[in-house]
């Protein structure tokens, strides 16, 4: 039996500006299964900060339906609110708390807490816990907004942009912290511009442009669908290129981009590199530095939108 999501996104508009003027979502449908990490990637101006605040409850749609967790994020936003957790980037916090005021407080506000001071040592905040939040550094100031975030035990968490200006230790417990969430049955949307956090991360990947999600799977099934990967190795030069053509699979493509090194594209698959490896030893060739090139969710994005992707 299926699931229910814990956020099912159909149709949804939003619109901007004098008479809505602006749309910045355009009839838009996401879901997001529970348990699992799904990363909301798009351009500047794609509708994805929109889209991820009407799920919380923060803007009321102009059109279309958002539930999350069952319920309506704005008629039902009292009973949501104690079930998720969102990471903020700025405001609602009083500059001169303290860090562990902070979120001790916000441990208060809900029945069962993970423990305030096992969060602060694990996110490496033990050291400014009784600095002002305006004296905090940008990446001091991240770390808390997460662990303010999940404090409470949500149900589902709203990260964004959860490793922005962290050092590489910092991050790397930020993504160990992620996984362990979704280990224990937590689900976690997540928002990012770093690729490769999306690829460490995600179990789903939703692109959105335009207003509208354009792309849809896990990370390797964005990254090998419809697409063709490459295999390159190194030989001598001058290799008769034509008789490996023959022995390919249609749709195939050889190429020697330098003296000695070549590339052969299609659908690598085992068959494939046997192919070549046979090939090679008939022709008396000892093929070196073999590697098989699949494409990265960052090219795939960038082949989708044809923009990079910003914070």
């Amino acid at each position: 039996m299926r699931s229910t999501p814990a956020v099912e996104v159909v149709g949804l508009v939003k619109r901007y500006g004098r008479n809505g003027a602006k749309t910045a979502v355009d009839g838009l449908d996401l879901t997001v299964e529970p348990g699992r990490v799904t990363a909301v990637l798009g351009p500047n101006g794609a509708g994805k900060t929109t889209t991820v605040e009407t799920c919380e409850g923060y803007l009321r749609p102009d059109g279309g339906t958002v539930r999350v967790l069952g319920l309506d994020p704005v008629r039902d936003g009292a009973r949501l609110r104690p079930r998720i957790g969102v990471m903020l980037q700025s405001g609602g916090v009083y500059p001169g708390a303290r860090a562990q005021e902070m979120l001790r407080h916000t441990a208060k506000l809900h029945r069962d807490p993970l423990d305030p001071d096992t969060l602060i040592a694990r996110l490496g905040l033990d050291g400014c816990g009784r600095t002002t939040y305006r004296r905090l550094s940008g990446g001091q100031r991240q770390r808390l907004a997460l662990a303010m975030a999940v404090v409470g035990r949500p149900e589902l968490v709203f990260l964004d942009e959860p490793t922005a200006g962290l050092d590489p230790q910092a991050r790397h417990a930020t993504w160990e912290l992620v996984r362990e969430l979704r280990d224990c049955g937590v689900t976690v949307v997540l928002t990012t511009h770093f690729m490769d956090e999306a690829e460490q991360l995600a179990d789903d990947v939703a692109i959105i442009d335009a207003g509208r999600v354009i792309a849809r799977g896990t990370p390797e099934e964005l990254c090998r669908g419809g697409a063709e990967d490459s295999l390159r190795f190194a030989g001598r030069p001058g290799l008769d290129l034509k008789s490996l053509l023959t022995a390919l699979p249609a749709g195939s493509a050889a190429t020697e981009l330098t003296a000695g090194a070549y590339r052969v594209d299609g659908r690598i698959d085992p068959q494939l590199l046997a192919t070549v490896t046979s090939w090679c030893a008939q022709h008396g060739v000892m093929p070196e530095r073999i590697a098989v090139e699949r494409r990265s969710l960052e090219d795939v994005f960038l082949e989708l939108t044809g923009k990079e992707l910003r914070a």
